[in-house]
């Protein structure tokens, strides 16, 4: 559920980051999110160039996927998703690109706790936004609420979702259950996994999602990650391949770091 920029986008934020490069959050590959958001004036940059996506006999490229995060306000992010569909074997008359799960989101910290440096307790966040208009894809606005708990001990992480959306144009019911677990946070490559249930209620339709991946920390601001995801949609199996990396620059220095 997420995910895209035009191409001078791209090699603009390369030497961006390379210039002024923060830690990355890294919270590709996954569906989910963790409790934690941008710091102030930090801006982040989730991107799969290029995911393969396969469900019965479709197959799609998702190129790119993309989040954008921006730390406005102390515990405060702006979240932009959309992700761009290439049909590999689209249907005659049925349009071959399209640009979904579009969405502008605002994240809050609404209890800081381990992910902030406040142990022992868990980190709460919210999410929450409107669903933006697709294009070739649903049409109208929808709403999205996720409130995340966070929990971090030596060498393992956990960040559960609980996620209700209102669908675009019709606004009927769907609802996200899901679990990130993650090995240690300071390891050069730290093992990741996510495991999701997600059902559309008028449809009758759920989803069970399993994937499996890494991240590796390549450097200051910067991380690399993929996944290999399999899913069951209704009776139908789903299989995705995602590759990508996260950048964080500061955009300005705040007068001090509240995060």
């Amino acid at each position: 559920m997420r995910l895209t920029r035009r191409a001078l986008l791209v090699p603009s934020l390369v030497l961006a980051a390379t210039c002024v490069a923060k830690d990355a959050l890294a919270y590709r590959p996954f569906d989910g999110t963790d409790a934690d958001v941008a710091n102030l004036g930090d801006f982040e940059l989730e991107l799969g160039p290029v995911h393969w996506y396969s469900q019965r006999d479709v197959h799609d490229l998702i190129a790119p996927a993309t989040v954008l995060n921006l730390g406005l306000l102390p515990r405060w992010e702006l979240v932009v998703d959309f992700q761009n569909f290439v049909a590999l074997d689209s249907p005659r008359g049925q349009p071959r690109n399209q640009l979904l799960d579009t969405d502008v989101l605002t994240k809050v910290v609404v209890v800081p706790g381990v992910l902030q440096d406040r142990d022992p307790w868990p980190s709460i966040a919210a999410e929450l936004g409107p669903l933006l208009p697709n294009v070739h894809g649903e049409e109208g606005f929808g709403a999205s609420t996720d409130v995340i708990v966070s929990g971090r001990w030596p060498g393992f992480a956990m960040h559960v979702n609980n996620w209700v959306e209102l669908t675009r144009g019709a606004l009927h019911f769907d609802w996200f259950e899901g679990v990130i677990l993650e090995g240690a946070s300071r390891a050069q490559v730290r093992p990741v996994g996510e495991l999701f249930v997600e059902h559309e209620f008028v449809a009758d339709v759920t989803t069970w999602s399993a994937l499996a991946g890494a991240i590796w920390h390549a450097g200051e601001g910067l991380d690399f990650d993929m996944g290999l995801r399999e899913a069951r949609v209704g009776d139908e199996r789903a299989t995705e391949v995602r590759v990508g990396l996260t950048w964080a620059l500061g955009l300005w220095e705040p007068r001090a770091d509240r995060r």
